[in-house]
């Protein structure tokens, strides 16, 4: 009697295991429904397209990562570097905050290496000495058909970073830096 009492036992912990995946995999929490996290962007400078998820989920997948990481290089002298993926978040969310999530991004900076950003500051780019770029957290940016001061605005109110203006140029700066805004 109590060998069928445990065996009951077990059956029906095993139907409940089953029956709490199943509602799970309806319900949409496994890995092969989970968001995908896409970037579209375009190179101003080498003329380069690049359409890439690099995380599902909570899970960055390393080539996806790579290839943005080689995409966004120093421009002058080929130089990559590992990117904080904070930064591909950011603009991931900052394209679905602005109504276009499937967008392409156009990047008019990404990383830099301490020899381009003190040309550009010799040159008298207005760079900074410490620039958050030479940390591969920091990309400037336009969003075709979208005022840049529009993306200000939306890259502002995330307080997810610092975020920069340069109406002249047509650019907006946005990096996971500090909160702080110019």
């Amino acid at each position: 009697m109590r060998f069928q009492k445990i065996l009951l036992s077990g059956a029906l912990a095993a139907l409940a295991l089953l029956a709490g995946s199943s509602a799970r995999a309806a319900s949409g929490d496994t890995p092969t429904s989970a968001e995908q996290y896409r970037l579209r962007l375009y190179h101003l400078h080498t003329g380069q397209h690049i359409d890439v998820v690099y995380r599902v989920g909570d899970h960055y997948l390393p080539d996806g990562v790579a290839q943005l990481d080689q995409f966004l290089r120093d421009h002058r002298t080929g130089d990559e570097k590992d990117y904080d993926v904070k930064e591909f978040d950011l603009l991931h969310d900052l394209m679905a905050r602005l109504g276009h999530p499937n967008g392409e991004i156009d990047i008019v900076c990404g990383y830099r290496t301490p020899w381009s950003n003190n040309w550009l500051r010799e040159h008298g780019h207005g760079v900074a000495l410490h620039s958050q770029h030479m940390e591969a957290k920091a990309i400037d940016i336009r969003i075709p058909g979208v005022p840049t001061a529009q993306v200000r605005d939306a890259a502002l109110a995330m307080q997810r970073g610092g975020v920069g203006y340069y109406a002249s140029s047509d650019f907006v700066h946005v990096d996971v830096g500090r909160v702080r805004r110019w």
